[in-house]
């Protein structure tokens, strides 16, 4: 059975509109990753945004759970349930159905559709939960309905804000298998497995701690589909299941050696970080020394040294992402279209790592001899600065000697390097919203706020920073000059330099430099750069950050390695052609769906609502955006690539220039090369340079 869509299916004919699995990096500055199915909706239950039309949704949400709060790395391997990526199935209701029908579509689904024996279920509710208690009776019996306080049956957002008491569904995998003192409902240990959390959002916590019963309470539910396919296939650990096994096969493959359960920790790390950087890959995050990179990077160098115990000293972890595509790529069609550019990049970040590995563990080993129960920090810190170990593979490796890490030498060490690297860090600036404008260049307009020395007008020609493109100057009539514009919460504001004395309510003439003319060349020059790139470089560009200037344009893609001149003056003379085509801007407002099947590109990542703004030249370049742009090609004039560089493993970077910053950039070439022609005295530059060589080899031999 394939339980992901049997679950999709039978919300879907309870009316729950289908939605797709949100990108692993959410749209939430508070998280690293996506790591419940409730993420994507968090701002519906907050109240942020307003409920959709269809008030239920279902979905099979991807998660990461390997950094922050969330983390359950350590135990990845070592547990029969713990994952660094998973998929959790989740029923949600927007102020719609509450209690009653959520736990009858739970009864139903196990029931009915999984056919899990009633006799093995087991039920949890909230110890203050009567309403709960009373709906569950209903379908299961009495005496296996067990009550447990807030640790166990009560969930809140944070510690403020929307919260409720859960019921969480037990299945009981049977007393023969498990014999843990903690083997009891609502224990640690694995008999009494919870496949499935339903939450019942219904209070308001503020400040002090008071609850408030909501005007709309919610559902939002969660099941992890690695547990539940493992308990329908009848296997005690998810790794023994189909969605894992062939991952598993192919490692004992690399390694000529039969996987056995009881020794084979190492093997279901492999088998679980695979998948994590090869989904996190697929979705554009790209490994660094900092952040979801980071983070991306450890897994990775956790799976090789795991790998490396078992005796693989080569790059291996490359050779299994065609398994996890074939797995899942029915699912997660971009898997397959990424996988080329995915084990490239890999296969470049483990042999960086397998060059230091051994160096690395002699090192640890070293250090081992020298230590009696405590390991080194310095050393731990050498191991992690010097030679690439991760905090947490050192413990890792130490926790298999029984040993403990010096911690609090090792987090001043790195305190003291983050405090370098924040000296040194100038930033980057680019803001990552979407914005709409009027295309008009001055208007009449009435000042609607003011606050030190920013303004809001009550519609402005402005445009603010966002997407890569900077945000607009100009001027206020004569009472002020606009000096930047940015997004604050949705709304277009100006910095400006008073000239005169200016009121909120005043009428202004809002003028906007004619610099913006040369930002919207540079903007329309971006998005054919980067349709260039996919078309001489292959699918698997995507773009990884922008700016857009009056002056110059940089463009930062997924590409595993530098491109060669070759490539670089292919793409160039792609764009130029597409300009010298004269193709007519074309700006449509659609549906989400509508402009995914129309072929525009998205940023992965980024968050779009139902309607989308589509910027298209002809059949040349189609893609989402919110920023402003030249009416035809031919406005960019030349187009001229001026420097490729790597900016971290995996991410490229193009600069360039066109249109006045092109004429320009050609006239102080022009002007280097009369002086290089003065300087050899000779118009032929090469045979006068020949020249020099021949005077220069000949005196070294006088």
């Amino acid at each position: 059975m394939d339980v992901r869509e049997a679950y999709l299916q039978f919300f879907k004919s309870k009316n729950h509109e289908l939605v797709e699995s949100a990108p692993l990096v959410p749209d939430d500055a508070t998280l690293l990753f996506n790591n419940a199915g409730m993420v994507p909706f968090k701002s519906i239950f907050t109240g942020e945004v307003p409920p959709p039309e269809n008030p239920r949704a279902v979905s099979c949400q991807t998660c990461v759970r390997a950094g922050g709060k969330h983390n359950d790395l350590e135990n990845v391997g070592h547990t029969a349930r713990h994952h660094t990526f998973f998929e959790m199935l989740g029923n949600f209701s927007f102020g719609d159905y509450f209690k009653e029908e959520a736990i009858a579509y739970a009864w139903e689904f196990v029931t009915d559709v999984m056919k899990f024996p009633k006799e093995k279920l087991w039920v949890t509710v909230h110890d203050s939960d009567d309403e709960a208690f009373e709906i569950w009776a209903k379908h299961i019996d009495r005496d296996r309905i067990k009550r447990l306080g807030d640790k166990d049956n009560f969930w809140q957002m944070g510690d403020t804000g929307p919260c409720g008491p859960c019921s969480e569904v037990f299945i009981d995998q049977g007393e023969e298998n498990f014999n843990s003192s903690e083997d009891y409902l609502g224990g640690d240990g694995d008999r009494f497995l919870e496949i499935w959390n339903l939450v019942f959002m219904q209070f308001e916590r503020d400040t002090k701690g008071n609850l408030t019963p909501l005007p709309k309470p919610s559902i939002d539910t969660g099941m992890g589909l690695e547990r539940v396919v493992a308990v329908k296939e009848g296997v005690l650990s998810n790794y023994e299941s189909s969605l894992f096994m062939p991952i598993i096969k192919k490692v004992e493959t690399l390694v000529g050696e039969p996987y056995v359960y009881e020794s084979g920790a190492s093997y279901r790390v492999i088998a679980d970080h695979i998948r994590t950087v090869t989904f996190l890959l697929a979705q554009g995050v790209n490994f660094s020394n900092e952040g979801r990179g980071y983070v991306l990077r450890r897994i990775l160098r956790r799976g090789v040294r795991h790998g490396y115990l078992l005796g693989l000293k080569k790059p291996f972890m490359h050779k299994i992402v065609d398994v996890v595509v074939e797995l899942m790529g029915d699912q997660y069609p971009y898997l397959a279209q990424k996988s080329p550019a995915v084990k490239e990049q890999i296969m470049l970040e483990e042999e960086r790592f397998f060059k230091t590995i051994e160096d690395g563990i002699t090192l640890f080993n070293e250090e081992i001899k020298r230590s009696k129960d405590v390991f080194s920090g310095e050393t731990a810190f050498k191991l992690y600065d010097t030679f690439g170990f991760p905090l947490d593979l050192t413990e890792d490796m130490l926790r298999e000697k029984g040993m403990q890490l010096d911690a609090e030498t090792f987090g001043q060490l790195m305190q003291q390097q983050r405090e370098r690297a924040k000296a040194a860090w100038k930033g980057s600036g680019d803001a990552q919203v979407l914005a709409l404008l009027s295309d008009s260049f001055e208007r009449e307009e009435s000042l609607h706020a003011r606050h030190e020395g920013w303004v809001l007008l009550d519609k402005t020609p402005f445009y603010a920073e966002s997407g890569g493109q900077t945000g607009d100057t100009g001027r206020l009539g004569d009472v002020a000059e606009v000096l930047d514009t940015k997004k604050f919460f949705g709304l277009n504001l100006s910095k400006i330099r008073a000239l005169k004395t200016i009121n909120v309510g005043d009428s202004v003439h809002a003028v906007v430099d004619e610099n913006r003319s040369e930002i919207e060349r540079h903007h329309s020059a971006t998005h054919l750069l980067h349709s260039a790139l996919y078309d001489v470089l292959g699918e698997h560009i995507s773009q990884a950050g922008s700016l857009v200037e009056a002056e110059r344009l940089r463009f930062d893609f997924s590409h595993p390695k530098a491109m060669s001149d070759e490539e670089i003056a292919a793409v160039e003379e792609r764009v130029n052609f597409i300009v010298q085509r004269g193709i007519a801007a074309r700006t449509e407002e659609m549906g989400i769906e509508a402009a995914k099947k129309s072929g525009a590109k998205a940023q992965f990542g980024e968050k779009y609502g139902d309607k989308v703004r589509v910027v298209s030249f002809g059949d040349a370049s189609v893609e989402f955006c919110g920023g402003t742009h030249v009416k035809n090609s031919s406005e960019i004039g030349l187009f001229i690539i001026t420097k490729e560089s790597g900016v971290s493993a995996g991410v490229r970077r193009i600069e360039a220039v066109c249109s006045k910053a092109a004429y320009n950039y050609f006239k102080q070439q022009r002007h280097t090369l009369n002086e290089a022609q003065s300087a050899v005295k000779n118009r032929d530059i090469i045979s006068g340079v020949e020249k020099l060589k021949e005077q220069i080899k000949m005196l070294k031999e006088e």
